[in-house]
């Protein structure tokens, strides 16, 4: 007979939220930390874009390869262990980052990239399981607090940068994963998570059709999402960089009203999927999206900038949150392993776009002409939504 899975009870899933809620902040952090770092890097290391664009492909890439090593956490330690390893991970990779040559830094890139692979599909899955009812306002509360990471690392960046203190800056980051780490490892033994497809009762579920509309749909959505927001939010301050003479602070701030946009959307969506279908808010998020970075590439100032990738980060808000929901949704409690593909097929995209933004500045001599790739990808993932999904076809199990 199979074994049932634990009840959630409020004393478990409300420390477990919190503690999700909380590792997102560095995550966020760590998440984003290279575009605003890339102007300096490429400084330091002669870099040319294509070669600029290539350390986010190791990041992503890494994070791809851990991405498995996620599932295989999940199933067999749980939800808590692999957050404590992806979190360790980045402690140590942004810690050793500004340490040593281009290769040694491109390592460094790679593991807490690896350690980013490993932590957030747990917390995403994790807050799904937690939040069966109402999966994707929690999901744009997770990422709510993502984006407030997200929001003050270029601000922190340009002001370390300013002052030289960069090294100082990434140690206190990994001071803070590992503080994180230490307070989910110290969480009292009678929380307890849930089983996720380490349940036995998961053994009696139909097998999963990988060649699947919903399978083939899914993946698409996440490999264009991803890569659409990680090209735009890590190109956007060497894109602004390019524009005039102002100073690399600006620059390097720019970053912060793509995110800050993204955090104000999350949290307005979070209570707007209460009224509103997830599916209309994803596709109307995604026309809004186009539009900023369509004022972005038509700008020759930093205020176009800002205002183009203020409304872009809005329209983009709410989309990556309802797409995970859709995954939980579909697939039930085998999520996780569905979900295997799904990050991997996020993460991919995250490595390929933003060294197609490199490739494409450096065949065309402009980087404005590389930043056409994010409006090629929410414009596709938005004809998808469209194309794809009808609220009143989809079914939601759990």
């Amino acid at each position: 007979m199979s074994r049932s899975p634990i009840p959630q009870s409020a004393d478990s899933s409300r420390p477990l939220t919190v503690a999700a809620y909380a590792a997102f902040v560095p995550i966020g952090i760590v998440n984003v930390l290279l575009g605003p770092l890339l102007p300096t890097l490429s400084a330091r290391w002669s870099l040319n874009y294509e070669q600029a664009g290539a350390l986010f492909t190791v990041q992503f890439l890494a994070s791809t390869l851990a991405v498995a090593f996620s599932g295989l956490c999940i199933s067999r330690w749980g939800f808590r262990f692999a957050i404590k390893a992806g979190l360790l991970a980045m402690a140590a990779g942004v810690a050793a980052l500004p340490y040593g040559s281009r290769i040694s830094g491109t390592l460094c890139i790679g593991l807490y990239g690896a350690g980013l692979g490993i932590a957030v599909p747990a917390e995403n899955l994790l807050v799904a399981e937690l939040h069966r009812l109402g999966r994707s306002a929690a999901l744009n509360l997770l990422n709510f607090f993502w984006s407030i990471g997200a929001v003050i690392c270029p601000f922190l960046v340009a002001a370390a940068t300013r002052r030289g203190q960069v090294p100082l800056l990434l140690a206190g980051f990994a001071g803070l994963l590992f503080l994180v780490a230490f307070g989910i490892a110290a969480m009292p033994a009678r929380v307890a998570e849930p089983h996720a497809s380490r349940d036995r009762a998961t053994e009696n579920l139909p097998p999963i059709d990988w060649t699947s509309k919903s399978v083939l749909l899914l993946a698409a959505l996440f490999f264009l999402y991803v890569g659409a927001e990680n090209s735009l939010g890590g190109w956007i301050a060497s894109y602004a960089k390019t524009l005039g003479p102002w100073s690399l602070n600006l620059s390097l701030m720019s970053p912060s009203f793509f995110y800050s946009a993204l955090m104000v959307g999350r949290w307005l969506a979070s209570r707007l999927l209460r009224r509103v279908d997830e599916i209309r808010l994803a596709r109307t998020g995604l026309l809004i999206a186009c539009a900023g970075i369509a004022c972005l590439l038509l700008s020759h100032a930093l205020l176009g900038v800002f205002v183009g990738a203020s409304v872009a980060g809005l329209g983009l808000a709410a989309i990556y949150p309802i797409t995970v929901a859709l995954l939980s949704q579909k697939f039930g409690k085998a999520a996780s392993r569905v979900g295997s593909l799904m990050f991997t097929m996020a993460n991919l995209g995250g490595a390929f776009f933003p060294w197609l933004v490199g490739y494409c500045s450096n065949r065309f001599g402009s980087l404005r002409s590389g930043m056409v790739v994010p409006l090629f990808g929410a414009a596709l993932t938005c004809l998808l939504y469209t194309a794809g999904w009808s609220a009143k076809q989809r079914q939601v199990t759990s």
